[in-house]
């Protein structure tokens, strides 16, 4: 595994990190518990010591998981990463962006961008115990909440930093006008940010910004929720209560299928997965500083450590640029 440091901030993060969305169930048709504490145990066994989770993911189900894995581990040696300003309990008394609603079990919940100070305070405290633990490596802001003022939900974060409950603060989903605000009151570190080979919207003017600002850059979704193994063009077989039914429509599905058979034949002469190709190519870009990999189960979480396993060519990386540009 190879280690990047963060931004401007101490952390030495794991190039792979754990993404911890799906195994809160959520939005992903369910979760076996077992499977996914295994697979958090297996990512850490093979390197990848770096968890990055939320409340939201499963309405506190993830952190609970992630807290009761990494029970058995040195504290000091996994990192993990969790956010805050979603608001699904009702705990906002209305207040906030409404964002969508999301489904328990066949019960609409409405969620909530909100992040007043006190909710900031309020979401921390409840997240530290579920992840059992006195401290958070890497806050981040889920979405930005309009109805704050950034330097609000910016002092809490600045309370905390002080307190001595979180190492660093990062974005996410953050614009350039929205960190600069945000900048005038706390260090940022990092921002988490949608990219991808299907989506990289991110490297015309926020990557030339955060690199000059010496910002890391957390890639989420680069697998683009599975759809780059190939497996939804072999077995398109998805729960109906799985947020992908919808999210998958915004693509050209057939552009998309070529491009996996394509990528495929190079992976398959290196002896690799088409998922390990594809993240490798996500942590080679400019600006990428760690990249987000979920797992459900020991057996994905290993093959996602082992991505770091490999290198790509310089005619190999054009190869798979060659590709992506059929795209358009």
């Amino acid at each position: 595994m190879e280690y990047r440091k963060l931004g401007s901030s101490e952390l030495e993060l794991s190039t792979i990190t754990y993404g911890a969305f799906a195994i809160g169930g959520t939005m992903w048709g369910g979760n076996e518990k077992k499977d996914s504490i295994d697979s958090i145990h297996a990512s850490i066994d093979h390197g990848v010591t770096t968890i990055d989770t939320a409340p939201f993911y499963g309405f506190g189900l993830s952190e609970e998981m992630i807290g009761e894995a990494i029970k058995s581990h040195d504290r000091s040696k996994v990192q993990l990463l969790t956010k805050f300003g979603l608001v699904w309990d009702g705990s906002n008394q209305g207040k906030g962006d409404f964002f969508f609603d999301a489904d328990d079990n066949g019960k609409k919940v409405p969620v909530y961008k909100y992040s007043s100070k006190e909710n900031v305070i309020k979401e921390i405290e409840e997240s530290l115990k579920r992840l059992q633990t006195d401290y958070i490596d890497l806050l981040q802001i889920h979405w930005p909440d309009s109805t704050t003022p950034i330097s609000e939900t910016m002092e809490a974060v600045e309370t905390l930093i002080q307190q001595g409950k979180i190492r660093a603060f990062g974005v996410s989903n953050y614009s350039i006008p929205q960190i600069q605000e945000a900048q005038k009151t706390v260090q940022i570190v990092s921002n988490q940010v949608a990219y991808s080979m299907l989506n990289r919207k991110i490297e015309t003017d926020l990557i030339p910004f955060t690199v000059a600002e010496n910002i890391g850059i957390i890639a989420y979704s680069p697998m683009e929720r599975g759809l780059l193994t190939g497996k939804y063009f072999t077995d398109s077989k998805l729960k109906e209560n799985d947020h992908r039914n919808g999210y998958f429509g915004q693509f050209d599905l057939q552009k998309v299928k070529t491009l996996v058979e394509e990528l495929s034949s190079l992976a398959n002469a290196k002896h690799i997965s088409i998922s390990q190709l594809v993240l490798r190519w996500t942590t080679l870009q400019k600006g990428i500083s760690i990249v987000l990999a979920g797992a459900r189960n020991a057996e994905q979480a290993i093959s996602n450590a082992k991505t770091m396993d490999f290198d790509l060519s310089i005619s190999e990386l054009e190869f798979i640029n060659q590709a992506i540009s059929k795209l358009k």
